[in-house]
């Protein structure tokens, strides 16, 4: 028996048929009080204490994005409840958002449209722009080996880049075989041309970036951020921008929805998009009928692909 903790869209969002048609096989939907399965979203109340003894029977939460961070508590793993996630349905959109970035930042797109937008003429929109790089060739530093990164990994390597990476769970022989070089975070700071960040937000990644790691990013360089905003400092981060001396790309905020009076929004050198990097249809249905699989895995006792277990979420959102 199955309960749903979604929203009207989020439902029609991830659910749509044939995928509901497959889910409301695997069991009836029923209030939480009855269910053994839990469909959660992003506006779901944390699954605390109080909040599981409204759920007796519950086995499995299946979460219909990736992060689970905001949602699980020890309560929940006390009981034995398993839990489920999304996250690599959701790797290839964020990946190509963010080899769209990374190509966009290094032909200096950004700072085109800024300029003919903001009425600079021809030449003067083509002298506000650093001289333009190809991918080929470039030095790309990726931080972190997660699903996202891993996703990165593959898209970029086909097209010439020489691949930093940085991750401390990963070991030199692992990242060769995802065509990159293993270094500290430092030494691939000052080496990229492109630094993407793939890492999740966890207590260990807070500040990633600080003021001393970004200042070790060569001046002309690129920021690329789909992940979180928790991965740098947002303040530092800003400085650096309004000096003109990197450039950067960014899909996530600390504040969102973005303040209509974000300096970011003005400055020529950062290309802005509203937390949508995983937001394609196909990327959408993925995560539906991932949810609705590892359902159906659980009822009839197969492992689960993509379960968060209290141990791993040390090291995952």
């Amino acid at each position: 028996m199955i309960a749903l903790s979604l929203t009207p869209e989020l439902r029609e969002m991830f659910l749509p048929s044939p995928i509901w048609d497959d889910l409301v096989r695997r069991g009836p939907i029923v209030p939480l009080e009855e269910a053994e399965v839990l469909v959660t979203g992003w506006e779901t109340p944390r699954l605390d204490a109080e909040a599981l003894a409204r759920a007796p029977r519950l086995r499995l939460v299946a979460h219909t994005g990736a992060a689970v961070g905001f949602l699980v508590s020890d309560a929940l793993w006390d009981r034995g409840i398993r839990v489920t996630q999304t996250g690599a349905a959701m790797a290839p959109a964020v990946a190509e958002v963010a080899l769209t970035f990374t190509l966009s930042l290094l032909h200096q797109v950004h700072r085109f449209d800024h300029a003919l937008r903001s009425g600079a003429s021809w030449e003067k929109a083509r002298a506000a722009a650093r001289p333009a790089r190809e991918l080929r060739g470039s030095v790309v530093g990726v931080v972190g080996a997660s699903r996202t990164g891993r996703a990165y990994l593959e898209l970029v390597r086909p097209l010439g880049a020489k691949l930093l990476l940085a991750d401390p769970l990963v070991d030199a022989a692992q990242a060769a075989a995802l065509g990159a070089a293993l270094v500290p975070l430092d030494e691939l700071l000052s080496r990229s041309d492109v630094v993407a960040l793939h890492a999740p937000a966890i207590p260990a990644t807070r500040h990633l970036l600080g003021r001393g790691e970004l200042a070790l990013l060569r001046d002309g360089a690129a920021l690329v951020n789909t992940a979180r905003s928790w991965l740098v400092d947002s303040g530092a981060l800003l400085d650096e921008l309004r000096a003109g001396r990197i450039d950067a790309a960014l899909d996530v905020f600390d504040e969102e929805p973005l303040p209509p009076d974000s300096p970011l929004r003005a400055l020529p050198n950062v290309l802005l998009t509203p937390h949508q990097a995983a937001a394609t249809v196909e990327g959408h249905e993925r995560q539906g009928r991932s949810t609705v699989d590892e359902i159906a895995r659980f009822l009839s006792g197969e492992p689960l692909q993509h379960e968060i277990t209290r141990e791993r979420l040390r090291w995952t959102a």
